[in-house]
């Protein structure tokens, strides 16, 4: 199993336990993600230090205040790193009131672009900003693969499934009883298309829920999907392998 998305500089445990004790759970990969320009150095030092961890680099967008062409000369640099295999997080975040919105669009379209540059996939956060999020990606990001990372616009799918260039990533949430639009959802996506995740530390499957979530806990998240998917968690696995490794391209 792989671990489409995680933050290891955030999990309190150090890196090494945290490599450790997800290879003893069978995940073989892991995507550790940057959420600024230190973190996301943070991210490829990891990718340097274990050949399991490969780094996104990005810029939140609560991290997106004052996003200027300095920032994406930055990201498309440390972009060009052999361990760099995605660009972002970035999105539109109206939840939380941490950027102006147009910041978060600037810092957003500018990555698909260094993305775009790159060749490599861009990770999209979004939260209550599904329609923004959607145009901005529809008018802006063909011919880039795009990664919408903790699926939420479970209502949405159909919309993005007709973009072939889009993955949908599942996080820990959808393992939450009061999720089953979500649950749904998942059995809509290609498994070509198909990716797990944890957010670690954030989100735990639901029989961790209200602890640290880790991306040795990946599983958990898989095994429920498989169930849900009628398929066996070994079958499951190697599409989510295979569905990693063509996205990612590692």
């Amino acid at each position: 199993m792989i671990d489409s998305h995680t933050h290891l500089h955030i999990c309190k445990p150090p890196d090494r336990e945290l490599v450790l004790h997800a290879l003893g759970e069978g995940v073989t990969r892991m995507v550790t993600v940057g959420t600024d320009i230190a973190s996301s150095k943070l991210a490829l030092e990891a990718a340097e230090t274990f050949e399991q961890v490969h780094a996104a680099v990005g810029i939140h967008p609560n991290a997106a205040t004052g996003f200027t062409d300095a920032d994406a000369q930055a990201l498309l640099e440390l972009g060009a790193h052999p361990r760099c295999v995605a660009i972002g997080e970035t999105g539109l975040d109206y939840y939380r009131d941490h950027a102006p919105h147009a910041d978060q669009a600037t810092a957003f379209r500018a990555q698909i672009e260094v993305a775009r540059e790159l060749g490599k996939p861009v990770v999209i956060h979004t939260r209550e900003a599904d329609e923004d999020t959607l145009g901005l990606l529809e008018r802006h990001a063909q011919g880039v693969r795009v990664i919408l990372h903790c699926f939420s616009m479970g209502s949405r799918v159909e919309q993005c499934l007709e973009h072939p260039d889009w993955w949908i990533s599942f996080a820990g949430n959808v393992t939450y009883p009061k999720n089953e639009e979500l649950r749904a959802a998942a059995l809509r996506v290609p498994a070509q298309r198909l990716l797990v995740e944890t957010d670690a530390p954030y989100l735990a499957p639901q029989g961790q829920r209200g602890k640290p979530n880790e991306p040795a806990l990946v599983v958990q998240t898989a095994q429920l999907l498989a169930l849900e998917r009628r398929v066996s968690y070994h079958d499951f696995d190697q599409e989510v392998e295979s569905a990693a490794q063509a996205v990612f391209g590692w």
